[in-house]
């Protein structure tokens, strides 16, 4: 059998289970043409197999590097001898946990390094922590492209960072809407608290339950919304939290007391987003930091009107009045205001979810960003062979 002549493109990422990023990458996967590039996974702290499952294409190399919990000089020696043994045309890693991997990269004589910022964490929300912001300074110069993908990411790179706009790409997300769509009529409801006999209003969340997702102000926002708003409308009120991390006991522990548990849900993590994110009729992202939601763009394309903090990416994608709400961050009465406008204007709820459905349609198609990555990845691997043939 001849060697596959395809240019092989090695991912690095913290961790492959579920997550904005870590979908981002399998839909990227599952999109490009497979008769153009071969992709490897190299995962610093292992995946989360059913997550991989999502993974449609059946040459694509998982490798778990089993990093330790700390420094662990070691994974990059491990780094480095996979990259001397697949040989990939380009290295790209994302965000600040994995972009130390450009150095072994470098070091095994990877011809092309890209990077990808899609967003901050608790430890570093307006992207000010010095140690971090000289970490950049000092490897991305390693690098030959560097991806924002979103505007206020890219002016951090240029303006705070300093790297050469010239460059930085920045593009959107896009998401799937063959998958992400509205719910057609008569279609049963997956949530255990649904009766058809009942008319309710399900507001809900989806995303890791981490601090820097804010969970927990939504919790506190629906107790307040139960006590205060009309009791005929009160009494419809359903919440949902989708997602798994140390914010879940505490939010349904906060729920429990308040007497809620038969009117909310949490089941953790799910695999079957899609249906649940179509059957809510309001979605909340109360995040404090974020880069650009994919989950915020799914829930759009399923045809839901949005309320999001004004954050990072999200000014970016929604607009006030429009397909959704932007409110302050870490703001109890903000929340509670704006889910009550909904919940009191239903002509303004079903034309915001017509919109939304829009948007996602008009300006994060799928079509779009996988070929923005592609013109990105093809003339890495034409810069990389021009260089072979020079050094011939």
């Amino acid at each position: 059998m001849p060697p596959d002549s395809r240019p092989l493109i090695a991912h690095v990422i913290y961790r492959l289970d579920v997550g904005g990023l870590e979908n981002g990458l399998v839909n990227l996967i599952n999109h490009l043409p497979a008769d153009g590039f071969r992709h490897a996974i190299l995962c610093l702290k292992g995946h989360d197999p059913a997550f991989a499952r999502r993974i449609q294409r059946a040459d694509v190399l998982l490798i778990d590097l089993d990093k330790k919990e700390g420094k662990d000089l070691w994974v990059y020696g491990r780094l480095w001898r996979h990259f001397r043994r697949l040989k990939p045309a380009i290295v790209h890693t994302r965000n600040l946990t994995s972009l130390v991997a450009v150095v072994p990269a470098l070091l095994a004589g990877v011809p092309y390094r890209i990077h990808g910022e899609h967003g901050r964490d608790m430890s570093d929300l307006d992207g000010s922590n010095k140690k971090h912001r000289w970490f950049r300074r000092l490897l991305l110069p390693l690098t030959h492209r560097v991806i924002a993908l979103s505007q206020d990411l890219e002016h951090y790179l240029t303006q705070g960072i300093g790297v050469p706009p010239g460059k930085v790409s920045q593009f959107y997300n896009g998401v799937d809407t063959d998958l992400f769509h509205p719910r057609a009529d008569g279609e049963p409801s997956p949530f255990p608290f649904f009766s058809s006999t009942e008319k309710i209003f399900t507001l809900g969340t989806v995303g890791r339950m981490q601090a820097v997702k804010n969970q927990l102000i939504l919790a506190q926002a629906f107790i307040t919304l139960v006590e205060t708003a009309p009791k005929e409308l009160a009494g419809s009120l359903r919440l949902v939290m989708i997602g798994e991390g140390e914010l879940r006991a505490p939010c349904q522990t906060l729920l429990d007391r308040a007497g809620l548990t038969d009117r909310v849900w949490l089941p953790g993590a799910r695999h079957d987003i899609p249906i649940l994110l179509r059957h809510l009729d309001l979605f909340v992202l109360p995040s404090l930091a974020e880069g650009i939601s994919n989950t915020l763009l799914e829930a759009m394309a399923s045809g839901v009107p949005v309320i999001a903090t004004a954050v990072g990416g999200n000014p970016e994608l929604v607009t006030p009045g429009i397909d959704g709400s932007l409110i302050p961050s870490n703001d109890v009465p903000a929340l509670v205001h704006a889910l009550l406008g909904y919940l009191l204007d239903h002509p303004t709820l079903i034309q915001q979810r017509n919109q939304a459905r829009h948007t996602a349609l008009d300006r994060f198609s799928m079509k779009t960003m996988v070929n923005h990555y592609k013109a990105i990845y093809t003339t890495g691997n034409d810069s990389q062979r021009s260089t072979s043939n020079v050094t011939r």
